[in-house]
């Protein structure tokens, strides 16, 4: 089965990869200047000028933690290296601090980020305007993501010509049982929960109740934050500003001008000019500009110093998988459990803070990541802090923590299990003319079997296999949060949850952000002075790049993979058709969908 959709995604991306096969001319360049990137990348000075402004890039993509890029010496890619949320925050209160910054700009864009990351930088927002300095935002295209980010600015700033959106919320899921049928593959599937839902998209054309219900549910605890916010910037009540979403009212700069969601409508030249004026920079003069990236690093090179007492952050992002990791943002139970036994073995290092985002994925990989987890809470205190998602498989490997904090809007719960098989022998023999057979000498031989159709023992003999790692799961919850596996059922089959309603039926502890989990982890080891250590080390393009070549026969097998990756990006319904052969025969706890909310 596995090589089924092999041989379905190189031919579906035959064309493609045919077309890029001369960038692998360049790799063997690429690596021959590594060295030397790297070499001048850790020579590079990072300074602030006086009267500087800092600037925040919302069409920047945020991950938990920092990249470095060693590409940058060729001009691509970005700086050197490129700043994870919670440097972000640390860096916006250093700088709110640091008399070289006299103020904040936000450019404001269609962002990448989900909502729970554009909440924490709204707080860091925040955080730096206690300081009395100035906090301008501007854009051409605010849509409802920027608009709340910029809710925690003095002034914000739209071009005439551009655009403001304040229309809602909605959630788009792709159906693929249409498409199985198409192309005569049958799923097979199983599941627990009635709200586990992760395999709609194979059984049905449209949500079923329970998923309908629950998304209904996570848009309403999303909206009510977008609306709080948005209203507390035009001095409004949240219901008139759901009512302007509500009736369309939005639909020009103007509009957002008149019902004071913005502060004015002016060119990018005008608010330069105002934001001289409050420099007293000569209108001839630039404007000294200080990436966040930048300032970022260079925050982490001063706080960089030696100390007995240490808390480790680990950083889990990307779906659960078994074995080695092969690519960035992947949580794997071999690298993840080097992680936690290094971090376990470092005397220096007294509480640990476990930074989740992730929905989840295997289930056996979830179980060991949680063992090395237990082993490692036998010494030391650990707290979990949750980011945009941290459900099924990634709330599994959260439950056993001494205390867990979630944003607001973190995706979360998701307690339940499903697994999936395809049979592929009408595809083979109606359309491809291969046709199968074999010889064996026990019933369960040739199980699992992709060319054939599964009997009823073998039916009964996955689900109870679901079934069992279900009832696991309950048990971890219940023993980990205390509570009866009764209570854990009324919220467990499946269902997700937000931060907000987590906190309610006790399934996070509070809401706070990363901060927040790194202060409680020092309280429970009893500590007031530490330094922050962060693993694994930080990912570098460079390195992603080199790895791709590790466990492929060729050049060209690399470079289809990379290209792959790069046509799929960010669009969830290739990402899910890609990770089909992964999931095929496994048990799998993993969020219930790929949401995307416009």
């Amino acid at each position: 089965m596995k090589q089924f959709f092999k041989m379905f995604f190189a031919s579906l991306l035959g064309v493609i990869v045919a077309s890029v096969i001369a960038i692998g001319l360049f790799i063997g360049a690429i690596i021959g200047l590594a060295s030397s990137a790297v070499s001048s990348k850790s020579e590079e000075k990072v300074s602030v000028k006086e009267n500087s402004v800092l600037q925040l890039d919302l069409s920047e993509s945020f991950h938990e933690q920092g990249e470095e890029n060693s590409f940058s010496f060729m001009g691509r890619g970005g700086g050197a290296s490129e700043a994870g949320v919670y440097e972000i925050a640390n860096a916006m209160q250093a700088a709110s601090k640091d008399d070289k910054i006299k103020g904040l700009f936000i450019k404001l864009a269609p962002s990448p980020n989900s909502f729970a990351t554009l909440q924490q930088i709204r707080d860091a927002v925040l955080v730096f305007k206690k300081s009395g300095k100035f906090v301008y935002a501007y854009g051409e295209s605010v849509t409802q993501g920027a608009l709340y980010v910029s809710s925690a600015a003095d002034s914000v700033f739209v071009n005439p010509a551009g655009d403001v959106e304040l229309k809602g919320l909605a959630s788009s899921l792709s159906f693929f049982k249409n498409t199985l049928a198409k192309l005569e593959v049958e799923p097979q599937i199983f599941y627990a929960g009635k709200f586990k839902s992760a395999t709609e998209p194979f059984r049905e054309e449209k949500m079923s109740e329970p998923n309908r219900q629950q998304i209904a549910a996570i848009q309403s605890d999303i909206w009510n934050e977008m609306i709080v916010a948005v209203a507390q910037h035009a001095k409004m009540e949240p219901e008139a500003i759901n009512a302007l979403a509500q009736s369309g009212a939005i639909q020009f700069p103007a509009d957002a001008l008149n019902y004071k969601l913005i502060d004015g409508v002016k060119y990018w030249d005008e608010v330069e000019t105002m934001m001289k004026g409050k420099l007293k920079v000569k209108a001839e003069k630039d404007l000294s500009f200080a990436s966040l990236n930048d300032y970022a690093i260079k925050k982490e090179d001063e706080d960089n110093k030696s100390d007995d007492n240490r808390i480790a952050v680990i950083f889990a992002e990307g779906q659960i998988s078994d074995g080695e990791a092969t690519d960035d943002y992947q949580i794997t139970d071999v690298s993840m459990a080097k992680s936690i036994r290094t971090v376990r073995n470092n005397d220096k290092i007294k509480a640990v803070v476990l930074r989740i985002n992730s929905p989840g994925g295997s289930a056996r990989a979830s179980e060991i990541i949680l063992r090395e987890l237990q082993l490692l809470h036998k010494q030391k205190p650990i707290v979990v802090s949750m980011g945009d998602v941290a459900a099924s498989g990634g709330y599994y490997i959260a439950c056993a923590a001494d205390s867990i904090f979630a944003m607001p809007t973190t995706i979360t719960g998701s307690i339940g299990v499903f697994s999936m098989m395809f049979n592929t022998q009408k595809l083979m023999t109606n359309k491809l003319g291969i046709t199968f057979d074999e010889v064996k000498n026990a019933p369960f031989a040739d199980f699992p079997n992709g060319t054939r159709a599964m009997n009823v023992a073998e039916v009964a003999m996955m689900q109870r296999s679901v079934d069992s790692i279900y009832a696991l799961f309950k048990r971890r919850v219940a023993n980990g949060r205390k509570m009866s596996e009764a209570d854990v059922d009324s919220i467990a089959q499946g269902r997700v949850w937000t931060g907000i309603a987590a906190k309610r039926n006790g399934l996070v502890d509070d809401l706070g952000n990363l901060d927040r989990a790194i202060k409680s982890a020092a309280s429970l080891a009893k500590i007031k002075d530490y330094e922050i250590r962060t693993y694994p080390e930080k990912v570098d393009k460079l390195k992603t790049l080199l790895k791709m070549f590790k466990g492929n026969s060729s050049a060209q097998d690399a470079l289809a993979k990379a290209v792959v990756k790069e046509v799929a990006g960010e669009n969830k319904d290739l990402i899910m058709l890609k990770n089909l052969s992964k999931m095929n025969g496994q048990n799998m706890m993993l969020l219930p969908f790929e949401m995307k909310m416009k």
